[in-house]
């Protein structure tokens, strides 16, 4: 980036981070370089490839749920992906204020699941996009108060957050590489064999391969596991031959309802999401071996509104940063932001071509989960290198220990949540927004210890 020196270090001061320089990560792109086209195109179906399954897997679940037909579904499914190609561009591009300017691929979560169920329950789809809509009013209020906060996330406390990023999503990624929760096969041979070969090629083409077969390690290992799956029968192309060719965008399709009412379930997601948000573009600030500033985190947090502002038009759920692709950036050494404008415009693309999406959608679960592992795991090596430079005392131990200990626990046990109420329940839900809010709390309450030593990495 173009901040001047004595910048950085009023940054520093005023935020207390320690900054992770680029060149120790040895990245083959930084964040402004701009690789090839041709290079580009293949590095963004990588990340692309990475985030696809999440964003179309909400929207099959609502529309499961509320039992859709095919075609309502597959429009939801074409909006998903359509506006998570839009969300992803802003916050890659950066446009006027918004967006952070760096490598975030955007889509539809999973926190907005339950709350999407209950209002389209009550009002159709019209009370979810409305209230989609509204909410996001939540995010861009709190991106303009950011600045202040700021001084809450130290070092301790931001490599707390992406260490649990990571840690967090490594179940799913087990998930994945069995089969899939609920799969008639989960855990077979076959699905752990794959998921294997897909890990071992990742690993071993990241590690002594050269140049862009190096970079997109992730993206050939998919692509040979796509291909082994084919004569174990483990793709289904059914559902490529039954869709679409063309799904052209369309502005309120099913009308809108703005109900206040309806905004109640979606306050605690989208105060979850924001507190994610915050964490996982701190996480690509240390992958990209960048100090990010305040506003640019503020513009990064008013993109996640902005996305979900327009996702209720077009009929698609609230969008905000997906984490999984944070850990393709110092597995590839690509922090390339040109690389995910490329994957926003491709995402946009293939929202109004189904057939090429649902080609990416039916994927199966052991591939994704093989380089899941890797992908997840280096997320979290990454928190634990940010740990590794804070100061060994025994204030920061307990904060480390009990944020990732909760973090944790409410991942693997979801049910120590169930006699909560419903509000503290949602805000509570993901083992990201209970570790991050336990560690600015203790951050806050237990006084700084003076005259220790720092923590030897």
């Amino acid at each position: 980036m173009s901040t001047t020196i004595a910048n950085k270090k009023a940054i520093k001061k005023s935020s207390g981070h320690t900054n992770a320089s680029s060149d120790n990560l040895e990245l083959l792109y930084k964040i402004e370089d701009r690789p090839p086209l041709s290079i580009a195109i293949l590095l963004a179906f990588q990340n692309i490839i990475a985030a696809f399954g999440g964003i179309v897997a909400v929207p099959l679940v609502v529309a499961g749920a509320l039992g859709l037909s095919v075609q309502d579904t597959a429009f939801m499914v074409s909006a998903a992906i359509f506006v998570a190609g839009i969300a992803t561009f802003i916050q890659a591009k950066g446009i006027w204020k918004i967006g952070a300017k760096v490598p975030c691929i955007m889509g539809t979560d999973f926190t907005f699941v339950a709350p999407s169920i209950a209002v389209g329950a009550v009002a159709g789809l019209p009370g979810i996009f409305g209230a989609t809509i509204l909410g996001s009013f939540i995010e861009m209020i709190i991106s303009r108060f950011l600045k202040p906060l700021m001084r809450f996330f130290p070092p301790v406390v931001t490599g707390t957050v992406v260490t649990l990023i990571g840690l967090t999503l490594l179940p799913v990624s087990m998930d994945w590489a069995a089969g899939g929760v609920g799969a008639a096969d989960y855990g077979s041979l076959k699905n752990i064999a794959v998921a294997v070969i897909v890990m071992t090629i990742i690993i071993l083409l990241n590690r002594y391969a050269k140049g862009i077969l190096s970079s997109a390690s992730i993206l050939v290992g998919i692509v040979v596991g796509y291909m082994i799956s084919y004569p174990l029968g483990m793709l289904d192309f059914a559902a490529v031959r039954e869709a679409g060719w063309v799904a052209l965008p369309s502005i309120f399709k099913y009308g809108v309802d703005f109900n206040p009412v309806h905004v109640i379930p979606f306050i605690a997601a989208y105060l979850v999401t924001s507190i994610e948000t915050v964490g996982c573009l701190m996480a690509i600030g240390e992958a990209c071996g960048e100090e990010l500033t305040s506003e640019q985190l503020s513009a990064g947090l008013l993109a996640d509104g902005t996305g979900s502002f327009i996702a209720g038009f077009f009929g698609a759920g609230a969008n905000t940063s997906f984490s999984q692709n944070v850990g393709l950036i110092p597995l590839t050494r690509v922090a390339s932001r040109y690389v995910v404008i490329v994957a926003g415009v491709i995402l946009g693309l293939l929202g109004l071509f189904p057939k090429f999406s649902t080609l990416i959608a039916i994927m199966p679960n052991p591939v994704l989960g093989g380089a899941g592992i890797v992908m997840f795991g280096v997320v979290a090596a990454s928190g634990i290198r940010t740990l590794g430079r804070v100061k060994g005392n025994n204030r920061n131990l307990l904060i480390i220990a009990v944020s990732i200990a909760l973090g944790l626990g409410t991942t693997m046990r979801p049910d120590f949540l169930a006699n909560l109420p419903d509000i503290l329940k949602s805000l509570f839900s993901s083992g990201i927004s209970t570790g991050t809010i336990v560690a600015l709390v203790l951050n806050i309450i237990l006084k700084e210890e003076k005259n220790t030593e720092e923590v030897v990495s």
